[in-house]
This record gives structure tokens, sequence and C-alpha cells, in this order.
């Protein structure tokens, strides 16, 4: 696979994860960490911008849509967020309730720059717990 194929892959695989869409970025990413020879600070910089870029999408929809019908997700969700404002978006990177988080904190109107700084960095510790694991595990077998 050339570097730009795999790149391409990765960051649509990390930005379709992070919205409502099924993805698989932690697989692919931990497949081209161990089968590429990509640079793997870039192949961890294009999945987090791809994640995150996801994730402020799911903040959009969330300014777009009407309110939202009462479930128990969404109540924990709209919960945390209520309480601890744009730093609850550090979950951003949890399955499903992350999505929540992100979509609630558009249709709260959360401001913009907060938001995105939270799910940027929540969505980067992700990545790079996971590039670090990865890393290190080919460093122990070799």
């Amino acid at each position: 696979m050339s570097d730009g194929l795999a790149l391409l892959t990765l960051f649509s695989s990390s930005f379709l994860s992070a919205t409502l869409l099924p993805g698989n970025s932690e697989v692919l990413l931990v497949t081209l960490l161990t089968t590429v020879e990509t640079n793997p600070l870039l192949l961890l910089v294009v999945a987090i911008i791809g994640n995150t870029l996801g994730g402020l999408t799911n903040v959009i929809i969330g300014r777009l849509a009407p309110s939202p019908k009462h479930h128990q997700r969404l109540e924990l969700a709209m919960t945390w967020l209520q309480r601890y404002g744009s730093p609850a978006l550090l979950l951003s990177w949890l399955p499903i309730m992350g999505d929540l988080l992100c979509l609630l904190a558009g249709w709260l109107r959360l401001p913009w720059w907060s938001v995105t700084f939270f799910i940027l960095v929540g969505k980067s510790l992700r990545y790079i717990v996971l590039t670090v694991i990865t890393l290190k595990g080919l460093s122990f077998f070799s």
C-alpha cells in the first residue's frame, strides 16, 4: 500500500469513527504502524486530525439539530456537559457516549474554541497511548 493511500484510508477511517457511522480507526492505525514504512508520527497526526474533525462534525450537527428526545444515555451525557462544560469533551473518544457528548455540545452551543480544544486533547491522548503501546510492543519483540 502506498503512503498516500495509507494516509487517506487512515484519515477516512478516523473521521468516520468519530461520527455516528461505524469505523475501525484504532485497528487500522495499529495495522499501519506495524506494516508500513510511513513515519509513525505522521500516522498519528493524520489519525488525530481525522478523528477530531469527525467529532467537530458531530458538534456542527448538534448545532443544527432540533431538541433531542429523552434517552438514558442522552441524560447522562447532558448531565456531564451541564456539570463540567467543555472539559467533559475529554471523554469524546468513548464509543457512543463520545458521539453524544459532541452532539450535545453543539446543541448546547458550548464555546467553539474550548469545544475544539477538549475534543482534540481527548482524541489525541487515545491515539498517543495506542501508538506508544504499539511501538513499545514492536521494540519488545524485536
